[in-house]
C-alpha cells in the first residue's frame, strides 16, 4: 500500500480551466440504539457539544465534534436507517498516540493496545482494520508515520480508531489551508518559509539560527 499511486483524471480535458468548488467533509452519522447513553459517552470523551435538537415527538439529532476536527458526529432519533454498532472504521487521526490513548483512559473509557500491522500481509484472524486483519502488539518498530494504532468502541459497538500521524506524505497538505495535522507537519511549512527567508538574509548579510522552525511548530 505504501508504493501504490493513485491518480484521477478528468474525462474532460477543457474542464481542466474551470475552478474547483470546495467540499468540506463535515457530517459523519453513527447509528445508536440509546441516544442518551450514547450523549453521555461521546460527552465523556471531551468532544464538544454542538447541538441537541428534539422536537418532542419523532425526531432528535445530536451533534459532537472530536477537538481540532472538522468533521462532526450525529447520532439521533429517525437520522439514519443503520443498524445500532454497524459503523466502523471512523478514523481520528493523532500525533501522538499514546498521549491520545492515555487521555481517553484517565476518562474513564476502555481503549485496547496500541498495535500495527503484520509486515505488509493483510489477511488474517483480527478485527479488520485500514491495513488488513494482522494485529501485531506495540507501536510501528521504525515508527513510521500512519503505521500505529488503538482501538475502541462506543457502548453500541461503533468502532473508533486512533492512527498516529506525524508528517504526511507528499501531496498530502493542501496548500491553501491554513491548518495542520501535526507540529511536523506546521514544521515542514516553516522549513519552506524559512528557506525564502534565508535567501533574504544572505542579500541582507544577517545571521540564521537553523532550529527556529522546531521552535515556532512547538
Amino acid at each position: 500500500m505504501a508504493n501504490a499511486t493513485y491518480e484521477v483524471k478528468s474525462s474532460d480535458a477543457s474542464q481542466a480551466s474551470v475552478a474547483t468548488v470546495d467540499m468540506k467533509f463535515e457530517i459523519v452519522v453513527i447509528p445508536v440504539s440509546d441516544i442518551d447513553r450514547a450523549k453521555e459517552f461521546y460527552a465523556r470523551l471531551g468532544w464538544r457539544l454542538d447541538a441537541d435538537y428534539d422536537n418532542g415527538n419523532d425526531f432528535r439529532v445530536i451533534q459532537f465534534t472530536p477537538p481540532g476536527s472538522g468533521c462532526s458526529v450525529i447520532f439521533g432519533k429517525n437520522v439514519t436507517p443503520a443498524a445500532p454498532g454497524s459503523a466502523q472504521g471512523l478514523y481520528l487521526i493523532v500525533s501522538d498516540l499514546e498521549a491520545a490513548r492515555d487521555n481517553l483512559l484517565r476518562r474513564g473509557v476502555k481503549v485496547g493496545e496500541v498495535f500495527h500491522g503484520g509486515n505488509d500481509v493483510y489477511a488474517g484472524p483480527d478485527e479488520p482494520y485500514l491495513f488488513g486483519r494482522i494485529r501485531v502488539n506495540g507501536p510501528d518498530p521504525e515508527h513510521r508515520s500512519y503505521r500505529s494504532f488503538a482501538s475502541f468502541n462506543d457502548p453500541d459497538g461503533n468502532g473508533w480508531l486512533f492512527q498516529e500521524l506525524t508528517t504526511r506524505l507528499p501531496g498530502r497538505i493542501d496548500s491553501t489551508a491554513t491548518t495542520f495535522a501535526s507540529a511536523n507537519d506546521l514544521a515542514s511549512a516553516f522549513r519552506r518559509a524559512e528557506a525564502a527567508h534565508g535567501e533574504h538574509e544572505k542579500r541582507a548579510g544577517g545571521q540564521r539560527d537553523a532550529n527556529w522552525p522546531d521552535w515556532y511548530a512547538a
